[in-house]
């Protein structure tokens, strides 16, 4: 058997690559790894008297000795230290429960986000929570009033949904900052997270209350100090909307609603108000401070948006993104996640020239309404700058927009649902930097 020259096959991936013909460019990407894992295999084959004689002089420590006992819940592995939140604080330490923490996505894989690295948003922290002591109240424009315990909800029938939450001022940075931030994906645009919850779909708890005739609405209200509360349209409430009691199959952490919390699929993030304590059935919105101060849309006219509450289509490109280092030219795969507030993800298109030209990536199994999906798309980097773009377009024909058109549409100050097209410049040495087209 003769060995392959490794610059010949490396050439010979890179003319496979064709951006006109994305059958043949996925199945060149294949065919690319199958070379390299068998160029792989040819060096490193030798004799097997031989690797059997390295293995028993040089076997590794953890082989040859006893490994660390059980423990009660498990931890990501010590070399995995890095995965994990960025925290930004909005007052510092006067408020240190006022504020976020930032999934990593450019770290993570699938759709699925670790309960652990789900994004946080609180106004005053986290409040702790005796479960034995928690009540949920259903009051008002209703037949009759009832409260539930955790254990009267955990008698009913649960239902298992994929959604996403994502925060309505996420990516905000890349709106008010007047040059591009540079930080990674996730400190930028990380406050978007997606877990498998299961509960209890509130239509049936106000089934057994009893609906006012003139009922239109529904205040929900939190637990926390912050008094989190927002008004929600009773047809949203009746067609989806569950009381989520375990996340990613374990009960709900206490930073993120424990022991109940609200979930409105496709809907801003704040919406979903955690440490649920009453829902209050009402005629007409209440217009609380969060749905009155925060969580409106200024326009460049000077008037204001209100109740924009589904998230619109978006997707990232997390990997390649910034501060990330393309180490040689060559073929690398593009990899992200796209969503959309008003249902499923019907195609992600990739730009390599900061959007001249588009191909199609691929997803990762069947796009589900109101979930993440996991997009991939071979790319061959020929060692000269770059601008990495994706552009995502859901089942109702929603395309994502580029920045230029979002800030026609909103004033400067105009942070929430930011869902404009992410682009990361690739320079010649193979830095990645955020950017702004």
């Amino acid at each position: 058997m003769t060995r392959s020259d490794p610059k010949s096959v490396i050439q010979n991936n890179e003319a496979a690559i064709n951006p006109h013909n994305q059958s043949n460019e996925r199945r060149n990407f294949l065919r690319g790894g199958v070379k390299a894992a068998s160029l792989v295999a040819v060096a490193s084959a030798s004799p097997m008297v031989q690797a059997q004689e390295s293995v028993q002089k040089d076997f590794p420590a953890w082989s040859i000795t006893p490994g660390k006992g059980f423990s009660e819940y498990g931890q990501p592995s010590t070399f995995e230290f890095n995965t994990k939140r960025t925290i930004a604080k909005a007052y510092g330490d006067l408020a240190p429960g006022t504020g976020s923490t930032r999934t990593p996505i450019e770290k993570l894989e699938g759709i699925i986000t670790p309960s652990g690295l789900h994004f946080e948003r609180s106004h005053n922290g986290s409040p702790a929570i005796i479960p034995k002591e928690y009540v949920l109240t259903i009051h008002g424009l209703v037949k009759q009033a009832l409260n539930f315990s955790i254990e009267n909800l955990l008698r009913y029938p649960l239902k298992t949904r994929t959604y996403f939450i994502e925060c309505a001022g996420n990516s905000a940075q890349n709106i008010l900052a007047p040059q591009p931030v540079q930080a990674t994906a996730g400190s930028l645009h990380g406050l978007i997270s997606c877990s498998d919850w299961t509960g209890i779909p509130l239509s049936i708890l106000l089934e057994e209350a009893g609906l006012d005739s003139k009922a239109k609405w529904v205040l929900a209200e939190g637990a926390d100090a912050a008094a989190m509360s927002r008004s929600v349209p009773l047809e949203k409430i009746l067609d989806d909307a569950m009381i989520a009691l375990y996340q990613n199959g374990e009960r709900l952490r206490p930073e993120q609603g424990y022991p109940a919390r609200l979930l409105l699929p496709g809907w801003e993030g704040n919406m979903n108000v955690k440490w649920l304590r009453g829902l209050k059935v009402t005629s007409t919105p209440t217009h609380t401070k969060d749905e009155t101060s925060k969580y409106t849309d200024p326009m460049s006219n000077g008037m204001a948006r209100q109740f924009t509450f589904e998230m619109g289509v978006k997707s990232i490109i997390t990997n390649p993104s910034a501060t990330m280092k393309l180490p040689i030219p060559g073929l690398y795969q593009i990899s992200g996640i796209a969503w959309s507030g008003a249902g499923r993800i019907l195609r992600v298109e990739i730009s390599s020239d900061g959007g001249k030209n588009w191909f199609n990536a691929t997803l990762d199994g069947e796009s589900q309404p109101h979930s993440l999906v996991r997009f991939r798309a071979p790319w061959n980097w020929k060692g000269s700058p770059a601008f990495l773009q994706s552009r995502a377009t859901d089942e109702k024909g929603h395309v994502q927009p580029t920045r230029a058109v979002y800030k026609a549409n909103n004033s400067v100050d105009g942070r929430y649902h930011n869902n404009t097209i992410v682009t990361w410049a690739v320079e010649t040495d193979g830095s990645v930097k955020n950017a702004y087209l």
